[in-house]
């Protein structure tokens, strides 16, 4: 399986046997490409754990995939199609969609839903190894990933715990996405939706 180390001409050798994905907390601290350089240098360690869950299922680690992976970690939110073609315009669109569909399928990529018709995509957590909650805007639906604090983070822990707890449930992990407008649809115009909550 090859993997990528500078955007998706230099293909390198995924060793398959033997090998343990690194922990999330590993992963943390690798990934060294930005939104403005989609073709910066992505962690080996994050090709090598997406090549070897493909590994896992007889599938290939294409320097397509390759590229789906490198710009949806270098974009720093969730993207849409059309932004991940904007973004990679050297991917063909009709392989974008069915690639999508085989990393969500092995967990290498996770289906954000926005506010509006298209469904966004992002790096899965354990891979980008950034634990993080969304803003949704309701007009444009833009997706933005946002950081709490370690104090909120505890009382979202908590009051899932809680609420599981009152239903039966073990919570594995959670997730908070927060509606509202952007602020380039706030400065376009004021509606009734408007009124902060409080």
């Amino acid at each position: 399986m090859p993997a990528v180390g500078r955007g998706a001409s230099r293909v390198t050798t995924v060793r398959t046997s033997g090998s343990a994905p690194p922990s999330p907390r590993a992963n943390s601290t690798l990934i060294t490409a930005s939104a403005a350089d989609p073709t910066a240098t992505l962690a080996p360690a994050i090709h090598d754990a997406v090549g070897l869950r493909l590994a896992r299922v007889d599938q290939r680690y294409t320097p397509l995939r390759q590229l789906l992976v490198q710009t949806l970690a270098a974009a720093g939110r969730p993207l849409s199609v059309p932004e991940l073609l904007a973004s990679a315009p050297e991917l063909p669109q009709s392989s974008v969609y069915r690639n999508m569909t085989a990393l969500m399928e092995l967990g290498v990529v996770r289906r954000v839903t926005g506010a509006d018709d298209h469904g966004r995509f992002e790096l899965a957590e354990e891979l980008s190894g950034h634990h993080h909650h969304h803003l949704v805007c309701g007009s444009c639906g833009k997706v933005e990933d946002v950081h709490a604090s370690p104090k909120l983070e505890r009382a979202l822990g908590a009051a899932a715990r809680e609420m599981a707890d009152e239903h039966g449930y073990v919570v594995s992990e959670h997730r908070l996405e927060m509606l509202g407008r952007c602020s380039a649809c706030q400065s376009i115009s004021a509606g009734p939706d408007d009124s902060p909550v409080g």
